[in-house]
Protein backbone atom coordinates (compact mmCIF):
# COMPACT_ATOMS: atom_id res chain seq x y z
CA UNK A 1 0.00 0.00 0.00
CA UNK A 2 1.36 3.09 -1.00
CA UNK A 3 2.13 6.14 1.43
CA UNK A 4 -0.95 8.90 1.20
CA UNK A 5 0.15 12.21 -0.62
CA UNK A 6 1.24 15.17 1.57
CA UNK A 7 2.24 18.14 0.39
CA UNK A 8 4.18 20.40 2.33
CA UNK A 9 4.08 24.26 2.71
CA UNK A 10 7.34 26.42 2.41
CA UNK A 11 9.25 27.74 5.80
CA UNK A 12 8.54 31.43 4.80
CA UNK A 13 4.75 30.31 5.15
CA UNK A 14 5.63 29.37 9.07
CA UNK A 15 7.42 32.59 9.14
CA UNK A 16 4.65 34.76 8.20
CA UNK A 17 2.26 32.50 10.41
CA UNK A 18 4.33 33.14 13.44
CA UNK A 19 4.26 37.10 12.81
CA UNK A 20 1.17 37.43 12.73
CA UNK A 21 0.26 34.98 15.97
CA UNK A 22 2.57 36.94 17.62
CA UNK A 23 1.17 40.63 16.78
CA UNK A 24 -2.39 38.72 17.07
CA UNK A 25 -1.94 37.91 21.00
CA UNK A 26 -2.28 41.31 22.18
CA UNK A 27 -5.98 40.69 20.83
CA UNK A 28 -5.95 37.95 23.39
CA UNK A 29 -5.79 39.64 26.04
CA UNK A 30 -8.68 41.27 26.03
CA UNK A 31 -12.25 39.58 27.48
CA UNK A 32 -14.53 41.24 25.09
CA UNK A 33 -12.39 40.75 22.19
CA UNK A 34 -12.18 36.84 23.23
CA UNK A 35 -16.09 36.39 23.59
CA UNK A 36 -17.01 38.02 20.18
CA UNK A 37 -14.00 35.96 18.42
CA UNK A 38 -15.23 32.69 20.40
CA UNK A 39 -18.60 33.24 19.88
CA UNK A 40 -18.25 33.79 16.28
CA UNK A 41 -15.40 30.92 15.75
CA UNK A 42 -18.44 28.29 17.46
CA UNK A 43 -21.04 30.07 14.85
CA UNK A 44 -18.91 29.13 12.45
CA UNK A 45 -18.92 25.05 13.51
CA UNK A 46 -20.69 22.91 10.48
CA UNK A 47 -21.75 26.31 9.27
CA UNK A 48 -24.21 26.87 11.57
CA UNK A 49 -24.35 30.96 11.54
CA UNK A 50 -24.72 30.43 7.69
CA UNK A 51 -27.41 28.08 7.64
CA UNK A 52 -29.67 30.35 10.27
CA UNK A 53 -28.91 33.49 7.97
CA UNK A 54 -30.10 31.22 5.11
CA UNK A 55 -33.60 30.63 6.98
CA UNK A 56 -33.75 33.94 8.45
CA UNK A 57 -33.79 34.93 4.62
CA UNK A 58 -36.16 32.20 3.34
CA UNK A 59 -39.13 33.28 6.15
CA UNK A 60 -38.47 36.98 5.31
CA UNK A 61 -39.27 36.00 1.20
CA UNK A 62 -41.21 32.97 0.85
CA UNK A 63 -40.08 32.47 -2.61
CA UNK A 64 -37.22 31.19 -1.81
CA UNK A 65 -37.34 27.63 -0.99
CA UNK A 66 -35.12 26.74 -3.94
CA UNK A 67 -32.54 29.00 -3.03
CA UNK A 68 -32.01 28.14 0.58
CA UNK A 69 -31.59 24.87 -0.67
CA UNK A 70 -28.92 25.33 -2.80
CA UNK A 71 -26.84 27.21 -0.64
CA UNK A 72 -27.48 24.07 2.21
CA UNK A 73 -25.95 21.85 -1.07
CA UNK A 74 -23.41 24.20 -2.01
CA UNK A 75 -21.97 24.13 1.73
CA UNK A 76 -21.95 20.24 1.94
CA UNK A 77 -20.44 20.07 -1.43
CA UNK A 78 -17.12 22.93 -0.10
CA UNK A 79 -17.17 21.22 2.92
CA UNK A 80 -17.11 17.82 1.54
CA UNK A 81 -14.05 19.33 -0.77
CA UNK A 82 -12.08 21.11 1.97
CA UNK A 83 -12.67 18.36 4.81
CA UNK A 84 -12.10 15.01 2.91
CA UNK A 85 -10.16 16.81 -0.12
CA UNK A 86 -7.86 19.47 0.59
CA UNK A 87 -7.13 18.87 4.28
CA UNK A 88 -6.08 15.20 3.45
CA UNK A 89 -3.88 16.15 0.77
CA UNK A 90 -1.81 18.85 3.44
CA UNK A 91 -1.84 17.22 6.66
CA UNK A 92 -0.93 20.29 8.22
CA UNK A 93 -1.00 20.62 11.93
CA UNK A 94 -2.84 22.89 13.66
CA UNK A 95 -2.04 26.03 15.95
CA UNK A 96 -1.09 24.48 19.14
CA UNK A 97 -4.31 24.49 21.34
CA UNK A 98 -4.04 21.96 23.78
CA UNK A 99 -1.12 22.97 25.76
CA UNK A 100 -3.19 26.53 26.23
CA UNK A 101 -5.71 27.77 28.39
CA UNK A 102 -8.86 28.77 26.41
CA UNK A 103 -11.06 31.71 28.34
CA UNK A 104 -14.31 30.10 26.32
CA UNK A 105 -15.43 26.73 25.51
CA UNK A 106 -14.09 25.99 22.04
CA UNK A 107 -14.66 22.53 19.73
CA UNK A 108 -11.48 20.50 19.13
CA UNK A 109 -11.13 20.51 15.20
CA UNK A 110 -10.55 16.66 13.97
CA UNK A 111 -9.07 17.37 10.75
CA UNK A 112 -6.07 18.39 9.57
CA UNK A 113 -5.40 22.87 9.43
CA UNK A 114 -5.14 23.61 5.75
CA UNK A 115 -6.87 25.25 4.47
CA UNK A 116 -9.73 26.54 6.76
CA UNK A 117 -13.07 25.32 6.38
CA UNK A 118 -14.77 28.31 8.40
CA UNK A 119 -13.18 30.69 5.90
CA UNK A 120 -13.57 28.85 3.15
CA UNK A 121 -17.61 28.42 4.05
CA UNK A 122 -17.63 32.14 5.33
CA UNK A 123 -16.49 33.44 1.68
CA UNK A 124 -18.61 31.35 0.31
CA UNK A 125 -21.92 31.58 2.15
CA UNK A 126 -21.63 35.50 2.28
CA UNK A 127 -20.87 35.76 -1.38
CA UNK A 128 -24.20 34.28 -2.03
CA UNK A 129 -26.22 35.60 0.51
CA UNK A 130 -24.98 39.11 -0.52
CA UNK A 131 -26.01 38.87 -3.92
CA UNK A 132 -28.62 41.31 -4.76
CA UNK A 133 -29.03 42.19 -0.74
CA UNK A 134 -29.22 45.55 1.60
CA UNK A 135 -27.50 42.83 4.07
CA UNK A 136 -24.59 42.54 1.85
CA UNK A 137 -21.85 44.64 3.68
CA UNK A 138 -22.97 42.75 7.00
CA UNK A 139 -22.84 39.56 5.66
CA UNK A 140 -19.16 40.05 4.02
CA UNK A 141 -17.88 41.62 7.70
CA UNK A 142 -19.77 38.36 9.93
CA UNK A 143 -17.46 36.14 7.65
CA UNK A 144 -14.61 38.53 7.77
CA UNK A 145 -14.89 38.08 11.61
CA UNK A 146 -15.44 34.02 11.86
CA UNK A 147 -12.42 33.28 9.26
CA UNK A 148 -10.41 35.56 11.40
CA UNK A 149 -11.93 33.78 14.72
CA UNK A 150 -9.78 30.68 13.49
CA UNK A 151 -6.39 32.65 14.28
CA UNK A 152 -7.89 33.96 17.37
CA UNK A 153 -8.49 30.72 19.07
CA UNK A 154 -5.69 28.99 17.89
CA UNK A 155 -7.19 26.77 15.71
CA UNK A 156 -5.92 27.58 12.25
CA UNK A 157 -2.34 29.17 10.93
CA UNK A 158 -2.80 32.42 9.41
CA UNK A 159 -2.17 31.08 6.04
CA UNK A 160 -4.69 28.50 6.36
CA UNK A 161 -6.98 31.39 6.55
CA UNK A 162 -6.02 33.13 3.57
CA UNK A 163 -5.79 29.55 1.43
CA UNK A 164 -9.33 28.58 3.08
CA UNK A 165 -10.76 32.25 2.16
CA UNK A 166 -9.34 31.59 -1.49
CA UNK A 167 -11.16 28.24 -1.65
CA UNK A 168 -14.07 29.71 -0.90
CA UNK A 169 -13.50 32.40 -3.81
CA UNK A 170 -12.70 30.20 -6.28
CA UNK A 171 -16.25 27.92 -5.36
CA UNK A 172 -17.71 31.08 -5.18
CA UNK A 173 -16.71 31.85 -8.67
CA UNK A 174 -17.14 28.33 -10.35
CA UNK A 175 -21.11 28.18 -9.25
CA UNK A 176 -21.08 32.22 -10.66
CA UNK A 177 -20.00 30.94 -14.02
CA UNK A 178 -22.10 28.21 -14.14
CA UNK A 179 -25.25 30.57 -13.79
Amino acid sequence: MSEPINISLPPSVDDFDLAIDTGWEYLRSYENVNRVFYTASALGDFSLIWHMLNLARRINNPERRGSVLELSLLLGAESLLVNQGLKRLFRRSRPDMGSRTHPHKIRKPQTSSFPSGHASSAVLAASILSKGSKLAPAYKVLAALVATSRIHVRAHHASDVIAGAAVGMIFTRLINSRR
